[in-house]
């Protein structure tokens, strides 16, 4: 195979993993990776914009997964997922 007809496989630069349980008392967050390197705890969708701008990333659409990978649920998911039984 050649490279020009090799897939494209986008790296986006952000990464925001999936939902974690806060300690007692303190709401859920979500870890962002930026280029690799964990940056922050985000709480809110607000958050991982408010990241990105800081390192110069402009987010036009949060659903572009060349620019931002959600790993365990989408922009909208804030809340642990109830344990399976």
């Amino acid at each position: 195979m050649t490279e020009i007809a090799s897939p494209f496989i986008s790296q986006p630069r952000i990464l925001v993993l999936g939902v974690m349980p806060g300690k007692p008392g303190t709401p859920p967050f979500r870890i962002v990776e930026i280029d690799g390197e964990v940056v922050c705890q985000a709480r809110t969708v607000t958050d991982v914009l408010e990241v990105a701008a800081s390192y110069g990333i402009k987010v036009h659409d949060l659903d572009d997964p060349n620019v931002v990978c959600w790993v365990g649920g989408d922009k909208f998911t804030w809340t642990p997922r109830p344990a399976r039984r």
